[in-house]
């Protein structure tokens, strides 16, 4: 079993259902859109514990390449993860990238990356780069910079749709640390 999944499975908790989240009803931190689009049929509260692991770990583990990031850095892979599951794979992807382009003293310790969110040789490169010339220090550094990308996106769709300031708190708390 994969650690980190069993842990946002843990902080997502079971099923819950808020008419202003535009998510819609959800369980283990699953939207009921990504369940049915993995072929799930029932009641989102019936959506069991190791369908939603299934469902995690393909989507927001192996697909956007996080597991590939664990190998490096177990701190970073499990920020990027969790971003994931709570706004989808994409934007932590492109802010690991843009992170790294600017955290590489204009490309004297590696070449800038192209900031399309899609974890492949490069970015895995220079993020191995960059921890071997920065080292835990430099880990812990960006995992706080990813936390910062994060923080102002949920401010920025919170002011884009205010239905979101129920949330934001909780966002903040238990997703930005």
């Amino acid at each position: 079993m994969n650690p980190i999944i069993d842990g946002i499975l843990a902080m997502e908790g079971g099923w819950s259902f808020n008419d202003k989240d535009k998510g819609g009803e959800t369980n283990w931190g699953i939207s009921e859109a990504v369940a049915r689009a993995h072929g799930y049929t029932g009641d989102m509260r019936d959506l069991s514990r190791i369908e939603a692991y299934a469902i995690l770990e393909n989507d927001y583990w192996i697909k956007p390449g996080f597991d590939r990031i664990a190998q490096i850095s177990y701190p970073i892979s499990f920020e990027l993860c969790d971003a994931a599951v709570n706004i989808g794979a994409h934007y932590p992807c492109i802010w690991l990238q843009r992170w790294l382009n600017v955290l590489n003293q204009q490309e004297k310790r590696y070449d800038d990356l192209k900031a399309d969110g899609h974890i492949g040789p490069l970015t895995l490169a220079a993020l191995t780069r960059f921890l071997s010339w920065r080292g835990k220090e430099g880990e812990s550094t960006l995992v706080k910079a990813l936390n910062c990308s994060q923080g102002a996106y949920y401010l920025e769709i919170t002011e884009k749709r205010h239905e979101n300031e129920q949330f934001i708190y909780g966002w903040i708390k238990n997703r930005v640390t």
